[in-house]
This record gives structure tokens, C-alpha cells and sequence, in this order.
């Protein structure tokens, strides 16, 4: 049965908190109200949700530094052995295509499970689709979890397979040198992969490789099918996986755009819960979503604060609506384009949390390991919450201000609020149900524009908070005295309508290891060596498999393996 609300569950009343020395002056933006529901759950916090993507190409992921970067911002997961390289990548031979290309000897799969234990984080591995079989990703089960004891337990089919050409785009970005490269072939043989590996270890669970709903090529139909991708999958290896797996790449013309797509989150999530429901039958509740590319590319800002206001907030929305798994596209990622000013702060194109130092157009990147502010934005997900925290109600009362709440082990609140504003202050004024925060002034910690590190401090109150433009503020508060053994939260009702999610002019389904400009329900133009842009780097360029559009370079000591796609950088 449900409990009543009383003391603890009474709004703080604006009164009392002085809200009223708040009171907007003539002109000035009205004060922004915030609602929390303490009592009402969303949902616990993953236990591996916060990941990251790392790549064979990535010689410096493993180092002290970088590992330290990465424990510190509370990385739970990281995902290998690439994006589009995956899908070409032999994890026996710790080589890449037809093996002509040369790959670090220290990111081979040890290396790289060496790396996830001093991070603390949990792999998430794609098996070769491409260019592998069966068998090649059994045998990778059989190395992981039998004769090393790894206990590796998710593992996708594939990376991008949608984006093999058979929606008219060329020959596409991701390889895949099946014959046939329809859905219903990614289907049956995502059945063998299941069998082969589950034969080995019947504990690992088995990703299938889905469309983003709303976004190219969703709903399409090449000739000869008779249902799109999604549909088409799952009718066939639904009782074959354990979870589906959706790239994140929504982009938006401008900052603004970026920073409101979180918005259609919750009707991506309907979407595909419908779909899993349909084919799954009994086992729907336990199959999982993983969000295992998720960033800022194509978008105005991919460096600079709008994407750092952009990762908690989507991480977050991700987790509200069920993911459980959502990993950053990418530790390290480099860039061909040279920056751009995005709100007066220099943008470095660059999809990577830490700087990977390389040049473009006559600019460098800072120092290689520097954390971008992405970085920074993802790490303030470290004050909000932990694994296993229970994420509650929320609202906010303009769009311009978001708002992420959780209840901790120890009994407090933790309440994050985005100022989207990049010139302008906000005033907040919070009331709550379900808690009763102590009086007096409470620790905030939070980052803004320019800043090199979070901040903690004492600032305003549980009831008054001023939100510096373009910033991230995370209150920490305690209960009141007398009221730590206030009702727990109870779960929010499950949606039952599925909300439509409707096609996004311009943007591709996901960016597919870095292409922007596909129209949604238009074909991708195939990749060319015309593609192979120059990267600025000093050093010798060597290029092979033109027409795939891979390039390797050797700068710097770094490698920097370009996606089979505009404009990305891959592998690092």
C-alpha cells in the first residue's frame, strides 16, 4: 500500500526559506521553480551505467594518468575493442583487417582487461560481425571467461551492421562481408553467435544491434524486405538476446538543440520497449537497454561547456527511463577539424574526454591526457550519485534549467541542476515532497564555464539557489533532524501508451563513428578516398584500404584509426 506524505512530504514553503529575497527586479528572468518528489522512485542507478568507449588504436589508455582520470569521474564500464573497428578487429591475432595496418601491441584484449581493472569498470566487448564468425567469437568467450576467468558478461553482435551499405548507401561504413547484408541475415546468424557463445558460457548475454528509433535508417525498407531492421531482427532472434543495443547521437544545429534532445529520450525508450515486448514475450522485463555510443557529435559543441552540460543530463535521462548501460563515444578520439568558437570558448571537434594533442588546420589541441570540459560534465555525475542510489521525481518549471534527483545510501538528496543559459543567471527557487532538508546553507559542488575542476562549497540554501550561466550545480542535502526515517521512495507508475518519436530533420540515426549530414529516410553517400581528408599531422600518413576510407596515423606516438564515415577518427 501506498504511504501518505506527511511532515517530511510537505513543500518547503518560500516563505520560511526566504525565497522571497528572490523576488525578480524589473526585466529581470522570472525565478525558475524546481519540484522534487522525493517519494517517488525512477528506478536505482546502474551498477556499471557510467561507461566510456576505448579502442584498439588507443596506446594510452592504459597508462596511470589516464586510469586515474578515469576511476576519479566514476567510470563504471568501458566498451572494446572499438566502434566501426570492431567489426574488422581479430582478437586472437590482435590485428585489424587483413592485418597490413599496424595496431599497438599493449591495447590487445589483456591489456585492455588490465585497464578495466585498475579503472574498476566493468567490459562490455563487441564480437566481430564483419568480418569474423561464430566460432571466432565463441573461442573469444572460451579465452575470456574459461581459461582467464575474466567473467565477461556483456557482448554485442556487431557494431553499426545497419550501416553496411543495404540501405542504399554505397558500400557503407561498417564492413561486413556477408553476402547478404539484409536484416534478416544479421537475424539468423545473430541466432548462431548466441548459440556458439552461450554453448561456451551460459551466463553472457547477447546484445542485438538495433536502429535508433526516429533517427536514419529507422522504419526504412530496402527492396526484397518485407519490414525494417528493428522489426525484422528481433521476429528473428528475439528469444535469442539478452539485451538491444541503441547508438545516441542526436546532434542539433545549434547549442540550444543539443542541449533539449535529452527530451525525446523517454520516446526512444517507449519505442523500443514496445518492440522488445513484442518479440521477447515473458522475458521482456529482463532484456536491457545499452545506450553503447552516446555523445555530442554533430553537434555545434563537442569540447566545449554545451557538451559538458549535455553528457550528465543525457547519461541521467538514459538511466531515468531504464538503460543500463550508457557509454561516452570516447577516452581519447583526436580530430581532422580545426576548432571552432562555440560561446567564446575554443571547441576542438574533437569526440574524446581527454585531449588526444592532435592538430588540425594549424591548431593543436592542448596536451595530450588534458580533460576536455565533457570531462568535467561526466565526472559531476560522481556528486550526485552512486550504483545502486534510487533516482527520484524531478521537475522543473522552465526548460532552460534541468533537474536530476537522487536519494543516496545515507538517507540525504542529491539534486543536480543545468543552467542551459550561456550568458545569463538563473534563479531557482526548490520545494520538496517526500524529504525534509535541513536548515541552513548547503554544500554544492559544480562546474562552469572555464572552470579546470569541480568546486565545492556552501552557497545559498535547500529552498535559493543562483545557478552561474552555462553551469552544473549539485546540492547535497541532509535530512532534517528528526526525519532520516521518512517513507522510502515508491516506484513511479510504468508507462502503458507508447509515445511516437518522430524523424529528426538532418540527422543521422547515430553518428556512426562520425558522420553528420545524412537526412533522416535519405541514403548515406558512400564513403571514397575522397573522404581521406588531411589531419594536419607532421608525421608520415600511411593509408590503405582507401576505398573503406581507413586511414592510420602515426602521430605523436598515438594512432588514430579514421572511421569508415566523414570526418571520424576511430579506434583511439
Amino acid at each position: 500500500m501506498r504511504r501518505r506524505f506527511v511532515a517530511g512530504a510537505v513543500a518547503v514553503l518560500a516563505a520560511s526559506a526566504g525565497v522571497g529575497a528572490l523576488a525578480p527586479s524589473a526585466g529581470a528572468a522570472p525565478t525558475v521553480g524546481i519540484r522534487v518528489d522525493a517519494g517517488t522512485s525512477l528506478g536505482t542507478v546502474p551498477s556499471s551505467g557510467v561507461g566510456l568507449n576505448t579502442g584498439f588504436g588507443d596506446e594510452h589508455m592504459g597508462t596511470a594518468k589516464v586510469t586515474s582520470l578515469m576511476k576519479a569521474a566514476g567510470v563504471r564500464q568501458l566498451r572494446y575493442p572499438g566502434g566501426s573497428g570492431a567489426d574488422d578487429y581479430h582478437w586472437k591475432t590482435h590485428t585489424y583487417g587483413d592485418g597490413s595496418g599496424w595496431i599497438p601491441s599493449n591495447t590487445d584484449f589483456d591489456h585492455f582487461m588490465a585497464t578495466a581493472k585498475k579503472v574498476g569498470a566493468q567490459p562490455i566487448l563487441t564480437a566481430n560481425y564483419g568480418s569474423g564468425t561464430p566460432q571466432e567469437a565463441a573461442d573469444w568467450v572460451k579465452y575470456a571467461n574459461v581459461d582467464k576467468g575474466y567473467g565477461v558478461k556483456y557482448w554485442e553482435i556487431g557494431n553499426e551492421v545497419y550501416g553496411n551499405g543495404h540501405y542504399g548507401n554505397g558500400k557503407g561504413w561498417e564492413t561486413d562481408n556477408h553476402a547478404d547484408k539484409s536484416p534478416k541475415e544479421y537475424g539468423k546468424n545473430l541466432v548462431a553467435y548466441s548459440k556458439a557463445m552461450k554453448a561456451v558460457d551460459p551466463k553472457v548475454k547477447i546484445g542485438a544491434v538495433l536502429t535508433t528509433p526516429g533517427f536514419w535508417p529507422d522504419a526504412e525498407k530496402a527492396p526484397g524486405d518485407t519490414a525494417d531492421w528493428n522489426n525484422t531482427v528481433l521476429s528473428i532472434a528475439g528469444g535469442s538476446i539478452d539485451f538491444v543495443i541503441v547508438h545516441w547521437y542526436p546532434g542539433g544545429k545549434t547549442t540550444a538543440d543539443l542541449l533539449n534532445t535529452p527530451s525525446r529520450i523517454a520516446g526512444v525508450r517507449s519505442s523500443l520497449r514496445s518492440l522488445i515486448a513484442k518479440y521477447t514475450g515473458s522475458r521482456a522485463a529482463s532484456v536491457e537497454i545499452a545506450v553503447t555510443e552516446n555523445g555530442a557529435v554533430g553537434s555545434p559543441a563537442q569540447t566545449s561547456q554545451a557538451a559538458a552540460l549535455f553528457a550528465p543530463d543525457t547519461y541521467m535521462t538514459w538511466f531515468e527511463q531504464g538503460a543500463t548501460h550508457v557509454d561516452w563515444w570516447n577516452l581519447h578520439n583526436g580530430t581532422d577539424q580545426a576548432p571552432t568558437t562555440v560561446h567564446g570558448q575554443t571547441d576542438y571537434q574533437d569526440g574524446g574526454v581527454l585531449s588526444a594533442g592532435t592538430c588540425a588546420g594549424g591548431k593543436c589541441e592542448p596536451t595530450r591526457d588534458t580533460p576536455f570540459p565533457t570531462y568535467w560534465g561526466i565526472r559531476s555525475l560522481t556528486a550526485l550519485a552512486k550504483p545502486g542510489d534510487t533516482m527520484v521525481k524531478s521537475s522543473s518549471g522552465n526548460s532552460s534549467v534541468t533537474v536530476h534527483a537522487v536519494r543516496n545510501s545515507t538517507g540525504g538528496l542529491n539534486v543536480m541542476l543545468t543552467n542551459k543559459s550561456p550568458k545569463n543567471a538563473a534563479q531557482v527557487a526548490l520545494s520538496y515532497a517526500g524529504f525534509t532538508p535541513a536548515a541552513g546553507a548547503v554544500t554544492t559542488v559544480s562546474y562552469a564555464k572555464g572552470d579546470t575542476a569541480l568546486t565545492t562549497a556552501k552557497r545559498g540554501t535547500a529552498a535559493a539557489q543562483t545557478l552561474p550561466p552555462y553551469s552544473i550545480t549539485t546540492l547535497q542535502l541532509k535530512p532534517a533532524p528528526g526525519t532520516a526515517g521518512a517513507d522510502k521512495p515508491t516506484p513511479a507508475p510504468t508507462p502503458t501508451a507508447v509515445t511516437p518519436v518522430a524523424s529528426a530533420p538532418g540527422t543521422t540515426g547515430t553518428r556512426a563513428q562520425g558522420e553528420v549530414g545524412a537526412p533522416v529516410g535519405q541514403a548515406t553517400p558512400s564513403s571514397t578516398s575522397g573522404d581521406l581528408a588531411s589531419t594536419g599531422a607532421s608525421s608520415a600518413v600511411v593509408t590503405y584500404s582507401a576505398l573503406g576510407g581507413l586511414l592510420v596515423i602515426a602521430a605523436g606516438g598515438v594512432l588514430v584509426l579514421r572511421g569508415r564515415r566523414p570526418r571520424g577518427l576511430h579506434g583511439k
